[in-house]
C-alpha cells in the first residue's frame, strides 16, 4: 500500500506550524518508495507556495559520512529551500522557531543558469555557478528525537529549517573547494570541524550527482537559486544564548545569534 501523499504532507506542516513532532512520518511496512516520498514533499512545497511562500533554492543532505553517521540514515536526501526559511546574517534567530534544531556548515552555490538532466557532470555544474557563499543551514526535523529513515527525510524537504549566507561570495577560481577546512564555533569554542572534500570528494561533485537524482522527478536546478550541497562536519545541536559562526580557512565566515524564545524581543523581524 503506498502513502497517503495529502494527509503525510498534512502532517508535515501542521508540525512545522504547532512546533510538535510526530512519532513516525512513514511507516515502511507501508512499502513506500523514494518517489512516494518525494511526491510528499512536493505537496508540502505546493501548498507552502500556494499560501505565498516561494522556491529559493534546494538542498542535497547528509552526503558525508559524517551527517549518515550522525542521523543514521545511509543515503543522501534532498529537497527545495524556501524564501521564508532564509535568514539575515549577524541577527538573532530565536528557539521557539524550531522543533530540535542542529546547526552545520557549508559552501553555497549560485547559479546563473538551469543546469539538470541524467547526465550532468562537474563541468557542468561549474559552467553553471555564478559564486559561491559561506552557508551555515539549520535542519530540524518533524519527526520526534530524529527518528528517521530516508523516507521521512525526503518527505520533509531534507529536514531543513532555516538557511544563514554569508556575505564573501567567491567564483569558484577563488576558492578550493576539494581541500578547504572548515568549523563551526558557539562563541569562541569550536564545535565540529571538517572538510570540503568530505563532501563526496568535491562539492561540485555533489551537485552533479544531485542533478542526475533529482532527474527522476523532472526537477532541474534554477537560475539565481542558491544550491547547498550538504555539511562537510557532523551537524551540531543548537543551544540558545550563543553566537553561532561557520567559517572557512581562507574564505570567510557566516553567523547568527541564538536565542531563547524569552529573548525573542531582540530581534522582531528575525523573530518573525
Amino acid at each position: 500500500m503506498a502513502i497517503n501523499i495529502v494527509e503525510t504532507a498534512e502532517r508535515i506542516i501542521a508540525a512545522q506550524q504547532s512546533r510538535c513532532p510526530v512519532d513516525k512520518l512513514i511507516d515502511e511496512a507501508d512499502g513506500p518508495t523514494k518517489a512516494d516520498a518525494f511526491r510528499a514533499q512536493e505537496e508540502v512545497i505546493r501548498r507552502r507556495v500556494a499560501a505565498g511562500d516561494a522556491v529559493a533554492g534546494f538542498k542535497l543532505g547528509n552526503i558525508a559520512k559524517a551527517m549518515q553517521t550522525k542521523f543514521g540514515v545511509d543515503e543522501p536526501d534532498y529537497g527545495y529551500l524556501l524564501a521564508s526559511q532564509f535568514r539575515p546574517e549577524n541577527l538573532t534567530i530565536t528557539a521557539d522557531e524550531f522543533i530540535e534544531p542542529f546547526v552545520e556548515v557549508e559552501p553555497a552555490f549560485v547559479l546563473h543558469k538551469d543546469v539538470g538532466g541524467p547526465h550532468v557532470t562537474a563541468v557542468d555544474i561549474m559552467a553553471a555557478t555564478d559564486f559561491v557563499v559561506p552557508a551555515l543551514e539549520i535542519i530540524d526535523s518533524r519527526v520526534r528525537n530524529w527518528n528517521i529513515g530516508i523516507y521521512d527525510t525526503l518527505a520533509d524537504c531534507g529536514s531543513s529549517g532555516a538557511v544563514i549566507v554569508g556575505g564573501c561570495p567567491r567564483k569558484l577560481s577563488e576558492v578550493n573547494l576539494a581541500d578547504t577546512p572548515g568549523e563551526v564555533r558557539f562563541d569562541d569554542e569550536v564545535k565540529a570541524t571538517g572538510n570540503t572534500n568530505a563532501v563526496y570528494g568535491n562539492p561540485i561533485g555533489a551537485l552533479a550527482w544531485l542533478c542526475r537524482r533529482i532527474a527522476e522527478y523532472d526537477v532541474t536546478l534554477k537560475a539565481g537559486q542558491l544550491i547547498l550541497p550538504g555539511s562537510i562536519l557532523a551537524a551540531e545541536k543548537l543551544v540558545p544564548g550563543h553566537r553561532i559562526t561557520g567559517s572557512f580557512a581562507g574564505w570567510g565566515e557566516v553567523s547568527f545569534e541564538y536565542a531563547a524564545a524569552a529573548d525573542s524581543h531582540l530581534d522582531p523581524i528575525a523573530a518573525r
